[in-house]
């Protein structure tokens, strides 16, 4: 355990930021788990609504640094080209 001051207020900022980032990308695994559950029952407008939302989640998580701005990128990529390919 930390005895310097600075060191405890590091502890518990850190774990703050730790709860705030799980819950970010909880939150986002959930969204495209919905998206992929809807790709896979085939129904295309409950997925593009289902896409719309898990990429505004995505592209806040990216901006606030929970994701790399590439890591959310290619997520949105892969999830719209799978949304696209229904009904094809």
């Amino acid at each position: 355990m930390a005895n310097i001051k600075s060191a405890k207020k590091r502890i518990l900022t850190s774990k703050k930021r730790e709860m705030r980032n799980k819950s970010a990308k909880s939150k986002v695994k959930t969204l495209v788990k919905k998206v992929e559950a809807a790709i896979e029952a085939g129904n295309k407008a409950e997925a593009e609504a289902a896409l719309k939302v898990a990429t505004s989640e995505l592209s806040k998580a990216a901006s606030k640094g929970i994701y790399h701005k590439n890591t959310a990128s290619r997520k949105i990529s892969r999830l719209t080209v799978a949304v696209n390919k229904i009904g094809e």
